[in-house]
């Protein structure tokens, strides 16, 4: 998180806790603390620089291969977010009726979309299909029969890839683990041939492509490896039966540093599978997400109080698991840091926010300075699975998205307020008058 670095000497805010500090801990050119007070917390920040310089590194570890690369939107799909990308050539994994509006609205081009996910309905498939999409990754044999009367209907021909599953362990967390037998994701490769013959009898669709992902956050380059040369003897049959396989889809995954990881670099990744790829004469799409918004964005929360009980510290922040659900969800680790440095003593706590539920923290047994209310803390890694999955569970207004540019911040999405919660529902006159009635 080069973009993320500190500097100087600051000045925590927070009322009577104001006290002067260390180093400050900057977004590019601008302290994290200036955007809290005037934006106010939690708050979504993010560097713009990171974003480009990683989607430019992936691009540029496959030069001299034809390929596409599509953002996969469930990780960040802030439309400022995806316009980024979409303005150095990138396309967008989409995963829903709504992810692709908002890839259309960010201005990616419908030609670099592809469209993934098992529970496709007739309403999205159609969208996709008026678009025109590069291609549908089919995930069932129902889903292929849909997709071909949809087509069928608005007289055109649904371009498709199958998504095949390796049955390769990606040796992630199985919550995010896509690729074996067991997972709901894909056909069995044994199945594959079967399915493709099946497509091509259909009058509405044209085979054109094959899909594999296999799984999120993977650290080690054997997994896909060892799926891609699965993947690439079944297109090197599929050839040679005729089919017009133009795409290989390699899915994403490749993961980040959130504490002591290792992940592959995108070049070494690029090294290992060019020879399994490479003379197979398609064009390889992938679909990265993590590895370029993960280490781009933190989540910035004030410290409400301090706790001690028998067994436990605990700093109460005003971020929860309804703003970042990873931890709870995944046991994932962020590592968290002071906004502005201190001298106060170590202590070890847990990081827990306001929501009611015992689940809801940031961070358990973390060693920090002890900090005090009215100070910044800033989670870090948030950029990838962070608002996307964030929710207004106990009726919390979801936060604000900030992103960042050299010297200046622009808010690309306001924090939600009260009013929010509310629209679109209504109380139905019946009840209006029951209460009435029974007062």
């Amino acid at each position: 998180m080069d973009d993320f670095i500190y500097r100087g000497p600051g000045a925590q805010g927070g009322g009577s806790a104001n006290r002067t500090g260390g180093e400050e801990l900057f977004c590019e050119g601008v302290p994290l603390s200036k955007i809290a007070r005037e934006v106010g917390t939690p708050v979504y920040i993010y560097s713009y620089h990171t974003l480009t310089r990683h989607f430019r590194v992936f691009d540029e570890a496959f030069d001299g291969i034809p390929h596409v690369i599509c953002f996969a939107m469930k990780a960040n799909s802030n439309l400022a977010v995806v316009r980024s990308f979409a303005a150095l050539g990138g396309g967008a994994d989409v995963v829903s009726g709504g992810e692709l509006f908002r890839a259309l609205r960010a201005g990616v081009m419908p030609s670099r979309i592809v469209y993934a996910g098992v529970g496709k309905t007739e309403r999205e498939i159609e969208a996709a299909l008026k678009a025109g999409i590069l291609m549908f990754n089919i995930e069932s044999q129902e889903e292929l029969l849909a997709i071909d009367k949809v087509a069928g209907r608005l007289g055109v021909r649904a371009p498709i890839a199958l998504r095949v599953n390796p049955d390769v362990d990606a040796k992630t967390h199985p919550y995010i683990s896509t690729g074996l037998k067991k997972n709901k994701f894909g056909v069995s490769i044994e199945q594959a041939m079967d399915e493709y013959e099946r497509a091509e009898g259909l009058p509405n669709v044209e085979v054109v492509g094959i899909h594999q992902h296999i799984g999120s956050q993977l650290t080690e380059i054997s997994p896909f490896v060892d799926s891609l040369k699965k993947t690439a003897e079944l297109v090197g049959r599929l050839k040679s039966r005729g089919f017009g396989i133009k795409y290989i889809d390699v899915g994403g995954g490749l993961g980040i540093r959130y504490l002591n990881e290792k992940p592959p670099l995108p070049s070494e990744l690029a090294r290992a599978i060019r020879p399994v790829l490479e003379d197979l004469g398609c064009t390889l799409v992938f679909e990265p997400g993590r590895v370029l918004v993960g280490n781009a964005g933190c989540l910035v929360t004030k410290v409400l109080y301090r706790k001690s009980t028998q067994e436990k510290n605990f700093v109460i922040v005003d971020a929860g698991m309804n703003d970042l659900v990873r931890p709870t969800l995944y046991q994932a680790y962020h590592e968290i840091k002071q906004v502005i440095t201190t001298d106060a003593p170590e202590f070890s706590a847990d990081v827990v926010g306001p929501i009611c539920e015992t689940g809801d923290f940031l961070a358990k047994d973390r060693a920090l300075r002890v900090p005090q209310p009215g100070e910044f803390l800033a989670v870090m890694s948030a950029g990838a699975y962070g608002f996307t999955m964030s929710s207004n569970y106990n009726s919390r207004p979801r936060v604000a998205e900030v992103m960042v540019d050299g010297d200046r911040y622009y808010i690309i999405r306001r924090r939600e307020d009260y009013e929010d919660l509310v629209s679109g529902e209504e109380i139905p006159e019946f009840l209006g008058e029951k209460a009435a009635h029974d007062a």
